[in-house]
C-alpha cells in the first residue's frame, strides 16, 4: 500500500512580509538606560550634582566663605567637634529624642488606624479628631505644649510624636478602607476569626500604605526636632546649632545642617530598604 507524503503547508506571505521560524526564540528584551536602572539604595546623583556645585563655587570664590563656608571648612570642624566629644554627645541625644518620638507615634498611629479602619465606632471617634490634626501643623502646638508640658524633654518628644502620627495613620487607614472586598468575601467563606483577618488579610493590604506613611514621617520626626532642640534644650545638634547662632560660628551651624541631611537621607534609605523586602511579593512599575 502506498503512502502519499503531504508538503507541509505554507503561509502565503504578502509582498514586504518574511517569514519567521518557529524555532527562533525571542529577543531578549532591550536593556533600561542606566539613569532608569539606578537603584535607590545608591547614592543620589542629585546629592554629587549639588556636592559638586559647593566645591567648585567655594574653590572659585564665588561662594562667600562668611555666607556659606567650604566644604573642606566643614568637614575640618566636624572633626574638631568630634575629637572633643561635643558633636558625638549631642548627636547621641537628638538620636535618642527621635528614636523614642518616632517609636511612640508609629506604635500610637498603627492601634489608631486599625481601629479606625476596621470598625465604624472607632472611625467616628477617631477620624475627623486626626484629620483635624493633619490640617493643624504640629509646630503651631509648640506654645500649648510648653504650657502642658513645660521645656523639658516630655514636650519635646511629645511633638514629634504628634508630628510622626499623622502620616502614619492617613496612608495607613487609606490603605485599610481600600482592601479589595474580594479579601473579606474570601476571609467570610474561609471563616477565619477576627483576629486572623487583621493578621492574615488587613494588616499585610494595608503595608504599601504603612510603609508611605512612614517615609513622610521620618522626614517629619526629622524636622520637628530641629525646632524642638532650639527651645531651651541644653543638648542636641539643634542646641549645638543654636549655640553657634550665638557666637556667629556659620562653620558649625553647617556641620549641623549636614548631620540632619545625613540622617534624614539615611533613615529614608533604610525605610525604602524595608519596604522592598517586606513587599517582596508587589510587583511595580520600576520592576
Amino acid at each position: 500500500m502506498s503512502v502519499t507524503v503531504q508538503p507541509p503547508e505554507t503561509t502565503r506571505l504578502e509582498p514586504g512580509q518574511h517569514s519567521v521560524s518557529s524555532d527562533i526564540s525571542p529577543a531578549p528584551e532591550p536593556r533600561a538606560p542606566w539613569w532608569q536602572r539606578f537603584s535607590p539604595t545608591r547614592i543620589s546623583l542629585g546629592i554629587v550634582i549639588l556636592l559638586a556645585i559647593w566645591v567648585s563655587g567655594s574653590a572659585t570664590g564665588l561662594i562667600d566663605p562668611r555666607v556659606l563656608p567650604a566644604p573642606w571648612t566643614a568637614v575640618s570642624t566636624g572633626i574638631s567637634l568630634t575629637e572633643n566629644g561635643r558633636l558625638p554627645e549631642n548627636l547621641l541625644t537628638s538620636l535618642q529624642r527621635a528614636a523614642l518620638g518616632l517609636g511612640i507615634g508609629v506604635i500610637a498611629a498603627i492601634l489608631l488606624a486599625l481601629a479606625a479602619g476596621l470598625t465604624r465606632l472607632g472611625e467616628s471617634l477617631i477620624d475627623g479628631p486626626m484629620n483635624i490634626k493633619r490640617a493643624v501643623p504640629t509646630l503651631a502646638f509648640i506654645p500649648l505644649a510648653i504650657v502642658w508640658l513645660g521645656i523639658g524633654e516630655g514636650m519635646k518628644v511629645t511633638l514629634i510624636v504628634f508630628s510622626v502620627m499623622v502620616p502614619i495613620y492617613i496612608n495607613t487607614h487609606a490603605a485599610l478602607r481600600g482592601l479589595d472586598g474580594r479579601y473579606q468575601e474570601l476571609a467570610a467563606t474561609l471563616r477565619l476569626s477576627r483576629r486572623e483577618f487583621v493578621t492574615k488579610v488587613a494588616l499585610p493590604g494595608a503595608l504599601p500604605g504603612f510603609f508611605t506613611g512612614l517615609r513622610l514621617a521620618v522626614t517629619s520626626a526629622w524636622t520637628s526636632l530641629v525646632v524642638v532642640e532650639q527651645i531651651n534644650a541644653t543638648s542636641g545638634i539643634g542646641f549645638l546649632m543654636n549655640q553657634a547662632r550665638l557666637y556667629g560660628q556659620i562653620d558649625i551651624i553647617v556641620v549641623g545642617l549636614v548631620v540632619y541631611a545625613i540622617l534624614g537621607v539615611g533613615s529614608d534609605l533604610l525605610v525604602r530598604i524595608a519596604e522592598r523586602r517586606a513587599l517582596t511579593w508587589r510587583q511595580t512599575l520600576s520592576r
